[in-house]
């Protein structure tokens, strides 16, 4: 349980109950702000620019990329596994520290389990471009059909993702909407918009507040959770097995699944300190997001580097021990120095030392310094999917089939196109959803309030 005479209060200002329904709703009663209109300018072009390159992409095919013969996969896989990477975060986050009963995770884990359905929304589209003919992902499908005996491919990982992604999209939208459901209807019964009061209502699903109910809600909200922890680790470790049933150099390997899990956990809550900073900056939420707050996602942080720094690690020493030839070349005269040097060295740099700075109290503090690890840490994560995609592709064990690879427009506008569909949907969470969960703060200002007396 989280010692508030040890390590300080979680919400700061002596709040009533009243206060802490008004604040955290202030935004949704408020006209947008330019900044907000800006950002959603910004994101609707660069939407259209993604949807622009979706729509050369199926209306041509995927030789508008970059791919070739050699590198069958490039910026598709790589951004597909950093968004599930990312979308890991909120499901792990909530999902781990509510069955731990962590007190403080009640300010954050709204905007990250948000932050979850949007990314593996993004993630989705991605496995479904790369197949080249989108119009024919139905056969993907596990369901009875009337063409005999041709069903799915089980052995197919393009059939593994679909499973992972359609059950961690659902039960991951599904925790998050329960968790909302108090607070639409607290939005309800304080609105004097008949709209407001109809949409809410009709989203809180006659939500009373009784007894009977947040018994019923606690025990759902924890088979939820037992369910998610589940798919948390089950999810990365399918994608990882995309890569290491190969035989491929570089990916042949049992480290793979846990060195996704935990790589996603890293990127995914590295996602979290960033929005967290600018949510608590633009909304002036610093009595509900405190250093504490971020103080303990940083502490995290840096045992999780040391987990990606000890997996790099032991993925150099196992090929150097191996005494592999094709392991020994992939890993030594391929990333550490060759050809993909700089990529290399921007994931480990970034991912692995880096983060260890926050070692020092002084810099967990600085809220600034902070934000800007917390984008590196994602840059670096970037360029590690990077790593073990395109290397391990481009240089395999027939030299006279080696290619370079690079990206094209149009592979680099789907990007950008999902970095767009991201920032609106996080944009529209930040008007139109309280941004923390108003009924859990509650609970633990009561706590905070019981103890003093």
């Amino acid at each position: 349980m989280y010692k508030t005479e040890i390590r300080g209060p979680l919400i700061l200002g002596n709040k009533t109950l009243g206060q802490i329904s008004e604040e955290i709703t202030s935004p949704i009663y408020q006209r947008p702000k330019m900044w907000w209109l800006v950002g959603m300018g910004i994101s609707s072009i660069l939407m259209l620019l993604g949807f622009w390159g979706i729509y050369v992409t199926i209306a041509t095919g995927i030789g508008t990329w970059g791919v070739n013969n050699t590198v069958g996969w490039g910026w598709a896989i790589i951004n597909f596994v950093w968004w599930i990477g990312i979308g890991h975060a909120g499901t792990a986050f909530s999902i781990f520290l509510l069955i731990l009963r962590q007190e403080w995770r009640s300010s954050i884990n709204r905007a990250a389990e948000a932050m979850t359905v949007v990314a593996v929304g993004c993630a989705a589209i991605f496995p479904a471009l790369h197949m080249g003919r989108v119009w024919d992902a139905f056969f993907i499908f596990p369901y009875p059909n009337t063409r005999g005996p041709l069903w799915v491919n089980y052995n197919s990982p393009l059939f593994w993702d679909f499973i992972a992604i359609t059950a961690y999209l659902l039960i991951s939208a599904s925790f998050w909407f329960l968790g909302m459901i108090p607070d639409f209807a607290t939005i309800r019964d304080t609105t004097k918009s008949k709209v407001k009061k109809a949409v809410y209502g009709f989203f809180a699903m006659g939500w009373r507040g009784s007894v009977g109910e947040w018994k019923r809600y606690e025990g759902l909200a924890f088979v939820l959770g037992g369910i998610a922890a589940v798919l948390v680790v089950s999810v990365h470790s399918i994608v990882s097995t995309d890569f290491a049933v190969s035989v491929e150099p570089g990916w042949h390997t049992t480290l793979f699944p846990p060195y996704f899990v935990v790589g996603a956990i890293f990127s995914g809550f590295a996602m979290v300190m960033t929005l967290m900073v600018i949510i608590r900056k633009i909304y002036k939420l610093h009595d509900y997001i405190t250093n504490r707050h971020l103080d303990n996602v940083a502490k995290i942080l840096v045992f999780v580097s040391l987990i990606m720094g000890t997996a790099y690690l032991t993925e150099i020493f196992i090929a150097w021990y191996s005494a592999n030839e094709y392991e020994m070349f992939t890993l030594f005269r391929n990333r550490i120095t060759g050809e993909y040097t700089v990529q290399f060295w921007i994931m480990f740099i970034c991912n692995a030392l880096i983060p260890q700075l926050m070692w020092f109290k002084k810099i967990r503090h600085n809220i600034k310094i902070v934000f800007v690890i917390s984008i590196l840490i994602n840059l670096g994560m970037w360029f590690e999917r990077f790593n073990i995609v395109i290397t391990s592709l481009a240089k395999d064990y027939l030299p006279s089939a080696w290619a370079d690879y690079s990206p094209t427009f149009v592979e680099i506008a789907v990007f950008l196109g999902t970095l767009g569909i991201f920032a609106f949907g996080v944009l529209l969470f930040f008007k139109y959803i309280p941004m923390i969960a108003i009924h859990e703060v509650k609970m633990v200002n009561k706590l905070k309030t019981d103890k003093k007396k």
